[in-house]
């Protein structure tokens, strides 16, 4: 009985780190035959995402057609998880579990690339129309998602394992991992044994960057609603002016980042809306502030939290108004990469992409909920980056030309077949590394 028990423990141990990496040379030869099929459906399927963007939480008609194409290859699909999240597994013999993850939400912001499939959309939000647009890359994340789906299901003579694929809404908002984690995704599916995520940056096409250890930053998301006493605004006396206070408060709230927080600890606060009033010669009840603090440790986040609503208060109390309405409407964590899994994947990467494939120096100051996988019990997890422009506009950039637009921009336009192809290669290499043959 004891030898029987040591012998599946080992079995174990050898699912959850294969012995040996990949013939790296085959794989990406196979991938590359794969890709030469593949890509024209990948690129119908981005550019008619890209046209028909979906807030957060309302992506029904982009998880439907996610869903279908994953039932095509031959994946068990279970749709609605979390809200609209699908989850799509593939079992093909005893391995590993291995989770592979994308966005499904767009952004409540105008397109202004002039793509011929740029979006139009236009949509309600909190109370007031707008157009929607894929300015974050998440478009780009699906086609490479199912294009690793199709190139692995392609190659499936050459591994062994589970494919857990997840489509996850509501990354935007950072509210999408948890209800998918909600819903039951660990317990309703298998559970990984790794997991990964690529997103797009404004670097050249066929580039892949890595980092072992903290990539993204903490994020936590404010609304605060400054009180007053409206009136005219040829009588200020009369009133409390709240457009006033949430002025004051926007550029003071600044002095937490300058004073209260070691300099030597990363962080920054934005306020990015401002609500209130409805016309120049009125002054209004309320105006609500809207935020967002990123930071990389539990001290500077704690501090930053802390001094945000401090300062809200006194601006407050200077004006005697009443106290604001303060929210925490939102927060995730950093994103941490497993550093051998990492290292594993990187030199994979290598191999493959040659010196396009590099470590990162930095932090990456966006943040990300995938984090809440690796919390939730991914005992390894990597999460990686690719570019997406033509290499001649990187370099005319770098040498004083027009600077390129970054993510949530709204001139944000990846050059389609380079960055698609990297993201299928690389998640496939990196999916196939660990499920060994």
């Amino acid at each position: 009985m004891i030898r029987r028990r040591l012998g599946f423990a080992l079995a174990l141990c050898a699912w959850a780190w294969p012995a040996q990496a990949i013939d790296v040379a085959a794989a990406d030869g196979r991938i590359d035959q794969a890709l030469d099929q593949i890509y024209p459906d990948l690129f119908r399927l981005y550019s008619d995402i890209h046209a028909h963007p979906e807030l957060s939480s309302q992506e029904t008609r982009t998880a439907a057609l996610l869903a279908k194409q994953m039932r095509e290859l031959g994946f068990t699909v279970t749709e609605k998880v979390g809200g609209t999240g699908v989850v799509a597994v593939l079992r093909n013999g005893s391995g590993p579990t291995v989770l592979v993850r994308t966005e499904l939400d767009a952004l409540p912001m105008e397109e202004k690339t002039g793509l011929p499939y740029a979006s139009r959309v236009q949509v309600n939000y909190n109370g007031q129309p707008t157009f929607v647009a894929h300015s974050c890359g998440h478009d780009i994340h699906m086609a490479s998602w199912i294009g690793t789906a199709r190139t692995l299901v392609a190659m499936r003579d050459s591994w062994h394992g589970t494919l857990v694929f997840i489509a996850q809404p509501a990354e935007e908002t950072l509210a999408g991992a948890d209800a998918m984690l909600g819903d039951g995704l660990f317990e309703r599916f298998p559970k990984p044994d790794y997991g990964f995520a690529l997103h797009t940056g404004p670097y050249a096409a066929g580039q892949v960057f890595y980092r072992p250890g903290t990539l993204s930053s903490n994020s936590d998301t404010i609304a605060i609603t400054f009180k007053g006493r409206g009136g005219h605004g040829a009588s200020p006396h009369t009133a409390i002016d709240p457009v006033l206070i949430a002025s004051r408060f926007i550029v003071d709230v600044q002095s937490v980042v300058s004073r209260d927080k070691n300099p030597q600890q990363p962080g920054v606060v934005t306020f990015g809306s401002i609500h209130g009033g409805t016309a120049g010669n009125i002054i209004p009840d309320e105006v609500t502030v809207r935020g967002t603090i990123r930071t990389y440790d539990d001290e500077a986040r704690a501090k930053l939290r802390a001094g945000v609503e401090r300062v809200a208060l006194a601006s407050s109390a200077m004006a005697g108004a009443p106290s604001p309405e303060i929210a925490w409407q939102g927060a995730t964590d950093s994103v941490v990469n497993d550093p051998e899994l990492t290292e594993r994947t990187a030199a994979v990467f290598r191999e493959a992409f040659g010196s396009a494939a590099s470590a990162k120096s930095e932090y990456v100051t966006a943040s990300e909920d995938y984090s809440r996988y690796a919390k939730a019990g991914i005992p390894r997890s990597m999460f990686f980056e690719i570019g997406v422009y033509d290499p001649s506009q990187v370099e005319a950039a770098s040498n004083g030309g027009p600077p390129l637009p970054s993510n949530h921009s709204p001139f944000y336009a990846p050059v389609p077949e380079p960055t698609i192809r990297t993201g299928v290669k690389a998640m496939s290499l990196a999916v196939l590394n660990v499920l060994g043959s």
